[in-house]
């Protein structure tokens, strides 16, 4: 993993839902990531979560349910459609996620980039945590 101090960049930010189109549903790694607040830039392999890894209308889908708190009658009034094709669709979804640790336990990196963003520990500090794994 290597890290960066770069300049703030004036380019446009381009939103989940276009890199989800982008990639048309097919798997993909974020290979750069840059802290926007402090230009700090990390380089490496990550995956994105799950929930990214949806499709642009499952990811709609997923935000409506949790802004109805989970209600499938809020969700048939929003949709316009039956109680049996939103279980359908939640179904369908929950298939997808099924991967998905609900009890992760923190990783070391985690942890270093959780000290950094809080300004416990300087940039190259971390940097150093990192490369020492």
């Amino acid at each position: 993993m290597k890290r960066e101090q770069v300049a703030e960049s004036r380019e446009p930010t381009v939103d989940w839902q276009d890199l989800t189109d982008l990639t048309r549903g097919r798997p993909f790694v974020v290979e750069r990531v840059r802290l926007a607040d402090s230009g700090v830039a990390i380089e490496g392999r990550f995956e994105p979560p799950p929930l990214a890894q949806l499709s642009i209308d499952d990811q709609v889908f997923v935000a409506a349910f949790v802004r109805a708190h989970g209600s499938i009658k809020e969700m048939e009034r929003v949709f316009g459609v039956s109680y049996p094709t939103i279980k359908s669709r939640l179904r369908r979804i929950t298939e997808q996620l099924d991967s998905v640790d609900v009890d992760p336990a923190p990783t070391d990196a985690a942890d270093v980039i959780d000290r950094l963003s809080r300004g416990e520990i300087s940039a190259e500090d971390a940097l150093a945590e990192l490369e020492g794994r």
